[in-house]
């Protein structure tokens, strides 16, 4: 079994509440969720309205298979056009 995680750190523009951010990231969780059918939650900046990061996981039994996904899954998260994309990281 190959295990996949990846990390994605947003910036986000023109939120000024948390309220606002949360509206942002629940919307970008469920698309993600649906398209792909992966764990994935918000996993730090929760007290800021600018800043969010996002973990996910995937797991499969090829490492070229889960790779792929995790480049879609990041590619998707950047077509959103919610926020933009600051660093990413993946491990296998």
């Amino acid at each position: 079994m190959v295990v996949g995680t990846g990390k994605i750190k947003f910036r986000i523009f023109d939120t000024g509440s948390l309220k606002g951010k949360r509206k942002i990231v629940k919307s970008m969780i469920q698309r993600i969720r649906n398209n792909f059918n992966i764990s994935i939650a918000e996993t730090d900046f929760n007290d800021s309205h600018d800043w969010l990061e996002i973990g996910f996981s995937i797991t499969g039994n090829d490492s070229q298979v889960v790779n792929s996904k995790l480049d879609k899954v990041i590619n998707f998260a950047d077509e959103l056009g919610l926020a933009v994309i600051v660093d990413t990281r993946i491990e296998i």
